[in-house]
């Protein structure tokens, strides 16, 4: 399209992944021109936005009185609607900023997690429209991510994907344009760092935070306690006695993070064998020949693929760019609306 014809398009079409922890918005280039923690600040009393995205994160856990840092997602749904719109409204002003003369109508692709209810789409929807959307279409977010990956989803073959983000872990296997089984559990990336909180808490005796915590993960987290390779240093960790109050100063090895990770784990990879029981023989037959793709932030867990692979006896592949299969299975559909029929109105 022309330069002329760009600023004065009256559709503009923007694939988002609206996830727990971030959002990414893809444009219909197939640009990443949003990527922003899914965080928004309002005002207290007149519930007027401060800031949207990474400048509202820096203010979490560390906002006055007069300033309510939210949220909106939790367990991969919406928690606060309202607030879900107002963060919506400020990402994808950040999208089409500059590029447009007049307000463009959106056509939307938005991932949402596979075990949403019916009243979760629709709650997905008013947001994207009250934001804006005019043509709004609602895919599953294993589905975007197998897309992602790389995966023919309309291959007569059986392919399964593990998306661990930050609310939920979408289990899915794919076949024909379609999701034959499928698991969806709330335990995932917030859950991990939860546990980390507790851990230190309790182990410790110092309190961190939930960024401190999310931090330790980035830094130390692994789901192996005895890892032969991309091991971590220590990592210190300062905060207050949880009794005393006084500073402390704790290092931090990934061997304490995978034991008390350990649990969380566990039920990720039950929650695998059970999709797997209930995998149609000639499907399973495919997934062990092709292995099992693991996305999303929790793939990117030390040692998580070897753990899965010793436990289940089916090689785990971690895709490349993992935070990003999502978002670029988002955009690719977007440019088939026509054409993939799983897609929701």
């Amino acid at each position: 399209m022309s330069l002329f014809g760009k600023l004065f398009s009256f559709t503009q079409e923007l694939a988002i992944d609206l996830g727990t922890a971030n959002t990414i918005i893809i444009d219909g280039d197939g640009n990443i021109v949003v990527e922003e923690p899914s965080v928004v600040a309002m005002d207290q009393h007149s519930d007027k936005v401060r800031a949207v995205g990474g400048p509202a994160k820096l203010m979490y856990e560390k906002a006055n009185s007069g300033i309510r840092v939210i949220r909106p997602l939790r367990d991969g749904v919406i928690a606060d609607f309202n607030a879900c719109e107002q963060m919506m409204r400020g990402l994808i002003g950040m999208a089409h900023r500059g590029k447009n003369l007049f307000s463009p109508q959106l056509r939307m692709v938005i991932g949402v997690p596979s075990g949403s209810t019916e009243v979760e789409l629709r709650a997905v929807r008013d947001s994207a429209e009250h934001a804006g959307g005019r043509d709004i279409y609602l895919i599953y977010e294993p589905m975007a991510a197998a897309i992602g990956v790389g995966i023919d989803v309309n291959a007569p073959e059986g392919n399964m994907i593990v998306d661990i983000g930050g609310g939920t872990t979408e289990i899915a296997v794919i076949s024909l344009g379609g999701i034959v089984t499928n698991t969806s559990i709330k335990m995932a990336g917030d859950d991990f760092t939860a546990d980390i909180q507790e851990y230190m808490s309790r182990q410790h005796n110092v309190k961190v935070s939930e960024r401190m915590a999310e931090r330790i993960k980035i830094n130390v987290g692994a789901a192996l306690t005895d890892l032969t390779e991309n091991i971590p240093e220590d990592y210190v960790v300062y905060g207050p006695n949880r009794i005393t109050a006084l500073p402390m100063e704790v290092p931090v090895c990934y061997q304490e993070i995978a034991h008390c990770l350990e649990k969380s784990i566990a039920r990720i990879e039950q929650a695998v064998l059970n999709a797997l029981e209930a995998t149609p023989p000639e499907l399973y037959a495919d997934i062990v020949h092709n292995g099992i793709y693991l996305t999303g932030g929790g793939a990117l867990l030390r040692g998580l693929d070897k753990r899965l692979t010793d436990k289940i006896h089916i090689p785990f592949h971690v895709a490349d760019e993992p935070l990003l299969c999502v978002a670029k299975g988002t955009g690719k559909a977007l440019k088939h609306v026509n054409d993939y029929t799983f897609l929701m109105r």
